[in-house]
């Protein structure tokens, strides 16, 4: 049998992130401020340490990762890459599939590659705690774990409904340290109002990003910050590392990827996997970028281009993205981590150039393509990583529909062994599949009307 594992020397690990602001054909539209101005980087000042400001609105194509960064990194660094020739056997494919396993860090995902980083950076700025929001539990099991290992205080709000269906990841952040509460909650002004209006609501990660943004700016002695685990540009720089360790791992064994593929909620995972391969796609490759999403929370295949604030509370810049209206709560799908009302602008401009072919899932679908996954590759993925693995399984299906032989890369972005109630749920027949209406989605975009316009820019060249 052919290699299963590629494996890196740490030696090999990437020393630079790669940021793709540099060589996006058409830039990023500003943030802008409540009045429509463009915010200023000593606006974000409140939210963000400088130093990740710096990164956030930089135009530099590689960045330095600190050695520090990379000492705790090397814990799980270089991540595996793996070929999944059980599942290839299983579907009869010529397609060759391979998946950068991002489940071997130590909370089991892709978040701490930039949990690590934004830790280190706020603790170089003098920051004694952080504050964020989590949907399905991976991104603030991520925090706490950075948060600790590098010593600073943690606060995670947790959506009420991922609170409720995923105790263990609750578990997780306590054992790291930091102190979790279900969102919305009593301990801010936005939770309390969210209470009030809607006491039964299962949350939303714009209604929990209000209250972490809250608890950041309120502290009298300045020393907390806000940590966001998706969508911002400097997060989805930490995370190419992902995609850059892959290419050195493809061309150990002469592969280049035909199709990349990811599931995207805020854009992180799918980002890290795929930007370094959408700037070789900007050079001339022919490549197939493939982001997957929930047809509950259908941001990239159907919501419109618009500027749209990042929370329920209106307190983050205008950013420029497909949006379903910040006051969006999505229904209560096991893909907790995919739930988001917006997506990453660096993610929707690759979208408005043509350079990515979003598609979305239904639940029901991605669970089948998980179990699958599961009864031949012997991993239990999350069900976010399972939207990713549907979008593979119809790839080589169709490659043995068209008898071409064809290199499908995706990102196994995290395991599901927190997440077993959800396959109980549908094991047991009790899922639905739900795509959003169109008259509810018009219901929350209404209020977007009086928002500056976002102009779709585009080369035209894709």
């Amino acid at each position: 049998m052919e290699q299963i594992k590629i494996l890196l020397n740490e030696s090999d690990i990437p020393r630079q992130w790669y940021n793709l602001a540099a060589d996006l054909p058409t830039p990023l539209l500003p943030p802008l401020g409540p009045d429509g101005k463009p915010v200023s980087p000593d606006m974000l000042a409140p939210v963000f340490p400088m130093n990740l400001i710096e990164q956030e609105v930089s135009q530099q194509r590689w960045i330095d990762i600190p050695e520090e960064i990379l000492n705790i990194l090397y814990r799980w660094r270089p991540a595996p890459l793996r070929r999944a020739r059980y599942l290839e056997k299983y579907l009869d494919t010529p397609a060759r599939i391979y998946y950068k396993d991002e489940s071997t860090s130590p909370p089991g995902s892709h978040k701490p590659n930039t949990a690590v980083a934004q830790a280190w950076y706020n603790k170089q700025f003098g920051i004694k705690k952080l504050t964020t929001e989590t949907g399905a539990g991976q991104w603030g099991s991520a925090l706490a774990f950075a948060c600790q290992i590098i010593g600073l205080e943690c606060k995670v709000f947790m959506v009420r409904i991922s609170f409720d269906q995923k105790p263990f990841r609750k578990m997780m952040m306590q054992t790291w340290g930091a102190n979790c509460v279900a969102s919305p909650s009593p301990e801010t002004n936005a939770g309390r109002k969210i209470l009030k209006d809607m006491p039964n609501t299962p949350g939303s990660l714009g209604i929990a990003i209000s209250e972490a943004i809250e608890q950041a700016v309120t502290d009298p002695k300045g020393q907390t910050r806000y940590s966001l685990g998706s969508v911002l540009n400097h997060v989805l720089l930490h995370q190419t590392i992902i995609g850059l360790e892959a290419k050195k791992q493809l061309k150990m064994i002469n592969e280049k990827p035909d199709i990349v593929i990811g599931c995207a909620g805020g854009g992180s995972n799918f980002a890290g996997l795929s930007f370094p391969f959408v700037a070789d796609k900007i050079n001339g490759d022919d490549i197939k970028i493939v982001p997957v999403e929930p047809t509950a929370c259908p941001t990239m295949t159907r919501a419109p281009f618009v500027y749209d604030f990042g929370d329920t509370a209106c307190t983050t810049p205008l950013l420029a993205m497909h949006s379903l209206g910040h006051s969006f709560v999505p229904p209560p799908i096991h893909a907790g981590g995919l739930r988001y009302h917006g997506m990453a602008p660096l993610v929707c401009q690759a979208i408005v150039e043509g350079l990515l072919e979003p598609r979305a899932y239904h639940q029901l679908k991605s669970y089948e393509a998980a179990i699958t996954w599961a009864r031949t590759e012997g991993f239990i993925p999350a069900p976010e990583t399972s939207q990713a693995i549907a979008a593979v399984i119809d790839e080589a299906q169709k490659a043995k529909q068209e008898r071409k032989e064809k290199v499908i890369l995706f990102c196994y972005s995290g395991h599901g062994l927190m997440d077993l109630t959800g396959y109980d749920a549908y094991l047991s027949g009790k899922l639905t599949d739900y795509e959003l209406p169109q008259e509810e989605m018009n219901k929350y975009l209404k209020e977007l009307k009086n928002y500056p316009k976002a102009e779709a820019r585009k080369t035209g060249k894709w």
